[in-house]
């Protein structure tokens, strides 16, 4: 007999906890004879004390336990995920699902809610008025099966037990945690019964993992489980200090992602969903070069055919597709847009992300509790970019807001988000590295 308290005890004491005890103790927490406060210690436990390649590898074994596989043999296209561990402004997924299934991918991508400051790619799509992201697994498959992609949320069914602990995480400070990360990423993904999967390490001041070394041995670890589960799985690491494109908040940041698919590409929001999909089609077209990839992203973007995979895949999931073509008609809209103007002439030398989060959670676009509602309308658009030079009276962003007390505390927030300098930066690849 295990009992709960004597593993939190352990792992509390730094010590390995063995095959049996984690599955035992995640075992017990989906069936609910551990309760939250029990899991919540282990988590935090884990944070601190952390865990072993082996340990991480038993976590996310258990947590796919308590679940089923997704079903994708009736799939005549190779099938192939991306993941990425979060960042500011980060619509990447909305872009690259569509691009990657016009370009001969299948896509089943499940998705998560905003964690901490970062936004949530569910929480985008369901600004679309109609929108499901709650299909059942047949569901998924078929959507699949017609336009190519789907993203939806978490199922019952799928790794139920991380679904629980996923939240349980954002209200408890547990979230950066390597190990934890690993696990709900992992777990989730390799249920989805994908034949190769691409990661998008985040690291910086908008990231979870704020350090490098801390940003590498996170992707070691997942490209690790991969290989343990006859998976191939490619990591990329990309910086996150200053926020991706233009606009944070969900509607305002599924707009900008259809504007990108419309071909109004530009900066590091390109670059790395240009990546992304890339490297997804060379996982599951081993023939193809990455150069030959790109090209082929380059032509489903240019061509509109990533645009009506989108619009189709919005229309398989029950939502209104006239929203490709009227966003700023069928999409939430703030009761106040106010300009923010700069006060110099300078080049844009810095975007803190951390700040602009922070700011777009003070007015209602992120989670500060799990069963907290989000305000779709609201966030940050027409954002300065990091190599631009702007005059006095330009202005800095545009702030969407429906409450003006939280507008205020937003401004504030934002007062020192931007640097303006003499000189232009030093132009750097948002990209790191390649794992």
């Amino acid at each position: 007999m295990i009992i709960p308290q004597w593993i939190i005890e352990k792992k509390r004491d730094g010590l390995e906890l063995s095959r049996d005890e984690i599955n035992a103790f995640i075992d017990g927490y989906h069936r609910e004879t551990i309760p939250d406060y029990q899991m919540a210690a282990l988590a935090m436990a884990i944070y601190l004390k952390g865990m072993s390649f082996e340990e991480t590898a038993f976590l996310t074994e258990a947590m796919m336990a308590t679940g089923q596989k997704l079903d994708t043999s009736s799939l005549t296209l190779p099938v192939c995920d991306k993941h990425s561990t979060g960042g500011i402004g980060d619509k990447v997924s909305l872009i690259l699902g569509p691009l990657a299934a016009a370009c001969g991918v299948a896509v089943p991508m499940i998705s998560g809610r905003g964690l901490g400051i970062t936004g949530g790619t569910l929480d985008k799509l369901e600004s679309i008025p109609g929108y499901r992201t709650d299909l059942s697994e047949e569901e998924l498959v078929e959507v699949v099966r017609k336009t190519g992609c789907c993203i939806v949320g978490q199922t019952s069914r799928l790794a139920p037990a991380d679904k629980k602990l996923y939240g349980l995480r954002d209200v408890t400070g547990t979230v950066p945690s390597i190990p934890l990360i690993t696990a709900s990423i992992m777990c989730k993904k390799m249920s989805e019964g994908l034949q190769a999967l691409v990661l998008d390490v985040k690291v910086g001041r908008g990231a979870f993992m704020k350090d490098l070394d801390q940003a590498r041995e996170l992707a070691r670890n997942m490209v690790r489980v991969g290989r343990q589960m006859n998976t191939p799985v490619a990591a990329l690491i990309s910086r996150m200090d200053a926020p991706l494109g233009r606009c944070i908040g969900n509607a305002l940041e599924v707009k900008e992602s259809i504007d990108f698919l419309k071909g109004g590409v530009e900066g590091a929001l390109w670059e790395v969903t240009r990546e992304c999909t890339a490297t997804m089609i060379t996982l599951t077209h081993p023939d193809t070069s990455i150069e030959q990839a790109r090209t082929q992203v380059d032509e489903a973007l240019h061509s509109g055919r990533g645009l009506e995979v989108f619009r189709e895949m919005v229309r398989a999931q029950q939502g209104d597709p006239d929203v490709c073509d009227h966003p700023d008609r069928l999409l939430p809209q703030a009761s106040d847009i106010e300009e923010i103007p700069a006060t110099s002439d300078g080049w844009v030398v810095d975007v803190d992300a951390d700040a602009v989060g922070r700011a777009v959670l003070v007015l209602g676009g992120g989670r500060t509790r799990s069963e907290e509602n989000i305000d779709h309308a609201v966030g940050i658009s027409h954002l300065v970019q990091i190599g631009e030079h702007i005059h006095s009276g330009h202005p800095l962003y545009h702030l969407h807001s429906n409450h003006s007390d939280r507008a205020e505390k937003a401004k504030e927030l934002l007062d020192n988000a931007i640097t303006l300098g003499d000189s232009a930066p030093k132009s750097e690849s948002v990209i790191i590295e390649r794992l």
